[in-house]
């Protein structure tokens, strides 16, 4: 995990520029670097490092004595980085997994290098031999890439987004700033005076579709057919390789662990795992709540079984109140139950830095939206719907919960892996029928916690679990955060200011006194980008004015039972 940025073609100075860059800091705590590019005066990278492989050579932009036309900025991890030298009989300078990049745009270009890379990544390429930009993002948006392109070329890449929002451009005060989309590449033309001119943006892997590199997997061909022992088996081999893959790191690994199902199996698969491999220190696994809360006392649980070193973060109603307009500011979005998740994530990562010496940080993000975890879809018309429902969650998943994910670590200098969203193991399981992976008897996941029944890896009640919206797992038994954060919001927000919503906010108006609350500290930050959220997330197929599992009738009905 670390903080690019790149500018081409500025007109302004690039000393006071680079002043932006410092904004993502938090993501690279190790070290600093900023060069400016051969030939183009105008021209610069800037990146922030956080040291997880290779500690000697493993400062950007790379370049590698081969390719001295080459210049790589890169954030994320390659998983099939000596696979692929296997396969292809690359020569690497460094033990950089980013490495591979340059050797596989050498051999076959743009197109060959995104769609074989197994992991996930944000990367910058230049190309000074043929005068080429290249951007790509990983499918899902695991690391995440804003950039901003001006109409006479000038051009702004960064981690984050308040990273280009006040760069200086001579023909526009405030130049557009967008997210990257997910799962593309974008070719653009460097002309000699270091301004940019774009080519083509090519989607080059489909979240269906088993990928390209699966060719050079650990994994061998698994077996074919859709009998209900075969697919078990084949969700437990693929989910356990994928936990496998990510084990790369140079630093202390370490686990968040909530109690439920996703974090859970991550943590015990992980646990198995690093025994296999000899790791020679303890997995710390991490639980954050209110005093008792549902999820405290059920990750309590999964640690003594699984024999993890476990940690326990409790923080009151005033720290969590506290923390929200600096998760705002690291999370740029405005979004309710985004920002109401991310709260204790953020609390707990700052916890991670400051007392222990875990960096790179396992959890469950992106089972739900890939297993149908939400409990609104119990309410799915048909399996198929709930089939598309699940694959438009994948697709906007950039946006919401791994949006909230990477910031709340990242805010903390912490990196993050999520083995639920391993492309190998997501195209399997979405090219399954779609009644096997609907809700049955009532809950949620059924395939996936079938799939693990026999493993004894987490106690019983455990595996079988319901879900527990993650801001209310965290509360306490005595008052939920959801209403704690309503009752102190009510007090912040005059009605008339909420009756006048619309006219102040135009664009997606805040329609509770919550997210009119949340609206204004985005705006005083991010002033005219409410844009970066197309829309609001909430569930489907039922009445919701609120995005809270809580306000569903199944859920009120399976905790009041």
């Amino acid at each position: 995990m670390c903080g690019i940025w790149a500018l081409f073609g500025s007109d302004e100075c690039l000393s006071v520029q680079c002043l932006s860059a410092m904004k993502i800091a938090h993501r690279g705590p190790d070290a600093f670097r900023f060069e400016n590019v051969n030939g183009f005066t105008n021209c610069c990278f800037g990146f922030h490092r956080l040291a997880v492989v290779d500690q000697l050579y493993g400062m950007q932009p790379i370049r590698v004595k081969k390719f001295p036309y080459l210049w790589l900025c890169y954030n994320g991890e390659i998983y099939n980085f000596k696979q692929l030298q296997k396969q292809f009989g690359f020569e690497y300078q460094t033990l950089v997994d980013g490495e591979v990049i340059l050797h596989l745009y050498n051999r076959g270009g743009i197109e060959q290098t995104a769609s074989m890379l197994d992991g996930v990544f944000a990367f910058i390429l230049l190309d000074t031999a043929n005068r080429k930009v290249f951007l790509a993002r990983d499918t899902y948006g695991v690391r995440p890439l804003f950039k901003v392109l001006t109409d006479d070329g000038f051009l702004g890449v960064c981690s984050e987004a308040k990273g280009l929002i006040n760069l200086k451009h001579s023909t526009s005060l405030c130049p557009k700033v967008e997210p990257f989309l997910p799962g593309h590449y974008e070719v653009l033309d460097l002309k000699p005076s270091g301004k940019v001119a774009s080519v083509e943006l090519v989607k080059f892997h489909s979240y269906k579709d088993e990928p390209l590199h699966v060719a050079c997997d650990t994994v061998e061909t698994l077996p074919s057919g859709f009998d209900l022992e075969t697919v078990k088996s084949n969700i437990r081999i693929l989910f356990e390789n994928a936990v496998r893959k990510r084990l790369m790191a140079h630093r202390r690994i370490g686990c968040l662990l909530s109690g439920g199902l996703d974090s859970s199996l991550v943590a015990a698969v992980l646990l198995k795992l690093m025994k296999e491999i000899n790791i020679n220190y303890p997995l710390q696994t991490f639980a954050i709540g209110m005093e008792n809360s549902p999820d405290l006392l059920a990750a309590r649980k999964v640690a003594a079984h699984i024999g993890s070193e476990h940690h326990e973060v409790i923080f009151n109603s005033e720290e969590g109140i506290q923390a929200i307009e600096e998760v705002i500011f690291s999370l740029e979005t405005y979004d309710i139950t985004t920002i109401r998740a991310s709260i204790g994530m953020y609390l707990v990562s700052k916890y991670i830095r400051k007392k222990t010496d875990s960096v790179v940080i396992f959890s469950g993000e992106g089972s739900d939206e890939l297993t149908q975890g939400y409990i609104y879809f119990h309410k799915a018309p048909s399996p198929e719907e709930a089939a598309e429902e699940s694959e438009r969650l994948l697709k906007e998943l950039y946006l919401f919960d791994v949006l909230r994910a990477d910031r709340t670590t990242a805010a903390h200098g912490l990196e993050l892996r999520v083995p639920f969203l391993d492309h190998r193991f997501t195209s399997y399981y979405l090219s399954l029928p779609a009644e096997l992976r609907i809700p049955k008897n009532g809950i949620e996941k059924y395939l996936l916690r079938q799939s693990f029944e026999d493993s004894n890896l987490l106690p019983k009640e455990i595996l079988w679990r319901p879900k527990e919206a993650f801001s209310d797992g965290i509360a306490s038994v005595k008052k939920s955060w959801f209403s704690i954060l309503q009752d102190y919001i009510d007090q912040q927000v005059d009605d008339l200011l909420l009756e006048k919503a619309a006219e102040k906010y135009p664009f997606n108006p805040p329609k509770t006194k919550e997210s009119y609350y949340y609206r204004q500290i985005f705006e005083k930050h991010y002033s005219g980008q409410s844009n970066w959220l197309p829309h609001y997330w909430m569930p489907r197929w039922v009445k919701a004015t609120d995005p809270s599992a809580r306000t569903l009738k199944h859920y009120k009905s399976a905790t009041q039972e």
